[in-house]
Formats: structure tokens, sequence, C-alpha cells
């Protein structure tokens, strides 16, 4: 079924979402943001629905933002020129107690919103990535990416910063050096070179990297909900926990695990010989 924009499938238990926008090479425009936000919600409150895969149509994943908007605000935001400043940062302390409500049509909270499912979520990069559209897959719990995959925080070109999380994201998965570097530059960066700094877990051949992706999902869909959401909730909750306070986190979630039927059927099945 595709409906604004978003190709939606099912199978065995995987939801998988392609952007599907070729005009405009798949970029964040209101009604794919509104039609993301819709199946996403769908997804969690959806028991048969496990695990998200979040692709796009050739020849892009996304291409971010679209541009004709920023046009569109150019009168608003002129009005409202802040002045030149070698110590904007002081301009910064204001806006942490004054805080402008974000649009939520513009897709800069989308990348939030995948972040918090409590479902597992692979991002199949195709092609371009740029801007927020590299945010959706930074907020994926796992990137697979083709031979054809462009990065690019392009936020920089526009004379804007990363307003989507990569500043959050990007150091907590590569060197503090290389998000400095593509944050300041905004170059664009192929899968090879992804795969190095540690951007993706795998990069395959075009052909094969969804087929690839959807076995991995499929095998996670097939696993313990219970355990993969509990051991999402660990990792996230112990970036910023000491190793101490990470592990008195992981006792109360094992309490809840063992508690579940997953554990029981698992241990029947070890003990039996055969697959829960």
């Amino acid at each position: 079924m595709t409906t604004n924009h978003l190709d939606i499938k099912r199978h065995k238990g995987v939801l998988i979402l392609t952007l599907s926008d070729p005009k405009t090479r798949n970029a964040l425009g209101p009604d794919l943001v509104r039609a993301l936000n819709e199946e996403l919600d769908r997804f969690e409150s959806n028991i048969q629905d496990r695990v998200l895969v979040l692709t796009g149509e050739d020849p892009s994943f996304c291409s971010g933002a679209n541009v004709r908007r920023f046009d569109q605000e150019l009168p608003n935001t002129q009005q409202n020129k802040p002045t030149e400043s070698s110590l904007i940062w002081e301009r910064m302390e204001s806006t942490k107690t004054c805080k402008k409500q974000i649009d939520p049509s513009s897709g800069a909270l989308l990348p939030l919103r995948i972040h918090r499912l409590q479902k597992p979520s692979i991002a199949v990069i195709n092609g371009y990535a740029i801007g927020v559209g590299m945010g959706l897959a930074l907020a994926c719990d796992i990137r697979l990416a083709s031979e054809r995959a462009i990065f690019s925080e392009a936020f920089v070109k526009m004379g804007l910063v990363p307003g989507d999380g990569s500043c959050w994201q990007l150091p907590r998965m590569i060197s503090l050096s290389d998000t400095y570097l593509l944050q300041y530059t905004g170059d664009k960066i192929d899968g090879a070179e992804a795969l190095r700094i540690g951007l993706i877990s795998k990069l395959y051949n075009h052909n094969t990297v969804l087929g690839e992706a959807l076995e991995l999902a499929e095998r996670i869909a097939a696993g313990p909900t219970l355990s993969h959401s509990l051991t999402k909730y660990l990792i996230q909750e112990s970036m910023d926990l000491s190793l101490e306070e990470s592990l008195d986190l992981a006792n109360g979630a094992q309490t809840i695990a063992r508690d579940s039927e997953d554990h029981s059927e698992a241990v029947k099945a070890f003990l039996e010989k055969r697959s829960p």
C-alpha cells in the first residue's frame, strides 16, 4: 500500500516503510512527515509488528528537508536576522530559557520519534541520505547501506545547524573529530567511508542490501520481543550512566525478563533440545 509518498508493507513481523517521492528524491514534505508519524504510531501499538525497516525508493534514501519550504520562510527569517557576533554562544544562553516550539510538520522531530521506538529499527540506506535524511538513518538502531549510499550533514551548506539531533547521535557513533569534520564541511561520504568510520554496520551490493536487511529483521522479529525492548532501553539509558548505575538498571530489567513468557519458553526449549 502506498499513501502520501510512503509505501507500506508487512511481512513476518516486519514493518517495511519505503519513502517514495522520486520527484524530490524522497524529501520530507508535510504529507510524508504526517504519514510517517501515523505509521510509527501504528507500529508501536500493533503487537504483530516487531521490527521496523526504513528505506527509500531509488536513487535516494531521503534527500532531507524540502528546500522550497526554506524559500517560503525567508521573509519571516529576514525580519528576525541575528546580529553577527563572534560571541554568538552568549546569545545561545538566552534560547535555553526561551524555547521555540518546533514545527512537527518539518520532520525535525522524526529522528527523535524513531529513536524513542520501543522496538528494534533498521535503516537501509540505498542512496542519498542528506541532512535530516541522514538524521533518520542515525535514529535507527542498526544501519545497513548499499554501495550507492551517500551521506552528508548538509545543514551547513544552507547556513543552518544540524537541527535533527545528529549533534547528539554522531559523537556516540563515530569519533569527535569525524563528527566535527562532517558537520563543519557538509562533505559527502560514500558507503565505504561510512563503514570505515563506524557510521554503518555493514555495506552490501545495491541489489542485495534490502534482502539482507529483511533477513536480519525477520530473524530479530522471531526472537523475544520483551528482551529486545528491555535491551534497547538499557543501551540508550546507559549512555549517560556509570557502570555501577547501568548494572543496577540491568538488574531491574532482568527481574522483568525472568517473569516473561519468552524466558519461560526459552528455558523449556533448551531443556527439551528444541527451538523456542
